[in-house]
């Protein structure tokens, strides 16, 4: 088996330079590895790469963080084969979308800050997450429908997540937006962005406002799994076809069952349990993680 480990500068860090590798080169030396490669650059100053002679270790991993940190560099290790995945299944909220559009849904029944605390607390896995979203969503019981469309229209899109899906499809991956929130907001997003799928819970609506209710069954880190599960079958692939990207707690099942999970700005969680994070970066470091090079980006 082989490795890759990738280097990738974000806007407001460093540039990448061969430095960098003669710095990791002294430090993989102590886990018993070593390049096996030159250094190919994928975009000069901003993203390269070098073969490597093995996997991650957490402990590696962690040394490499701490390293890179003062730069503000992001790095993956990843199998070298099946390297540029065939399926893509991405969180939406604080991954694609730049926000968590239930608690900008709270803005307007003026409880913005006391759902954020509760989605706070799931996102970081110290609350059931079926639970949690029933009693955000029962906060909100007898809004009006318009406050989704005016939350909708204020949600952006996180950088480079058009970029991203779009070079993706390019490459002939299946893209496939999936949410522990709404569908009325995955479905927007799904198009606005270029995804091939999209599926998220349903909002209970009666006379123009919301019910506080959402219809079974919830879509949860479980769900995930199984969409995963059902696209890779459907498809005809094998978990390493995968990329799964995604920044809370309940996406840690996916991103551990995928040939490549990456954890996007994730929370503490998820870092302490995922190797492949972008910390720094937009979502077009995920494209680097697979050894894409910028002239192959997919232009908007």
């Amino acid at each position: 088996m082989s490795y890759v480990l990738t280097l990738v500068a974000s806007k407001k860090s460093a540039p990448v330079t061969e430095k960098h590798f003669r710095t990791i080169s002294n430090i993989i030396e102590h886990y018993n590895l070593k390049f096996t490669s030159d250094v190919i650059w994928l975009c000069k100053g901003k993203a390269a790469e070098a073969s490597i002679s093995g996997g991650s270790q957490f402990a590696l991993v962690s040394h490499l963080r701490e390293t890179l940190a003062k730069d503000e560099i992001d790095f993956f290790i990843t199998k070298n084969e099946r390297r540029q995945k065939k399926l893509l299944l991405a969180d939406m909220d604080s991954t694609i979308a730049s926000t968590e559009t239930l608690d900008e849904l709270a803005e307007y029944a003026g409880i913005k800050d006391q759902i954020a605390a509760i989605t706070q607390r799931a996102m970081e896995g110290e609350l059931d997450f079926h639970s949690a979203l029933r009693e955000r969503v029962g906060l909100l019981k007898g809004l009006k429908t318009t406050a989704l469309t005016a939350t909708l229209e204020e949600t952006a899109l996180n950088p480079g997540a058009e970029v991203f899906v779009s070079t993706m499809r390019k490459s002939g991956a299946a893209c496939v937006l999936v949410s522990g929130g709404f569908t009325f907001f995955t479905q927007a997003i799904a198009e606005r962005c270029g995804f091939n799928f999209n599926h998220g819970n349903i909002l209970k609506i009666e006379n123009e406002a919301l019910t506080g209710e959402v219809e079974d069954p919830i879509l949860d880190k479980f769900a995930k799994v199984n969409f995963l599960e059902h696209y890779i079958k459907d498809l005809g692939l094998t978990k390493d076809d995968c990329l799964t990207i995604g920044d809370g707690a309940n996406d840690l099942p996916m991103l551990k069952m995928a040939g490549l999970g990456i954890g996007y700005h994730p929370k503490e969680t998820v870092k302490a349990e995922i190797a492949n994070c972008i910390l720094y970066g937009d979502l077009t470091t995920a494209l680097y993680a697979q050894g894409y090079s910028t002239d192959y980006f997919e232009r908007l």
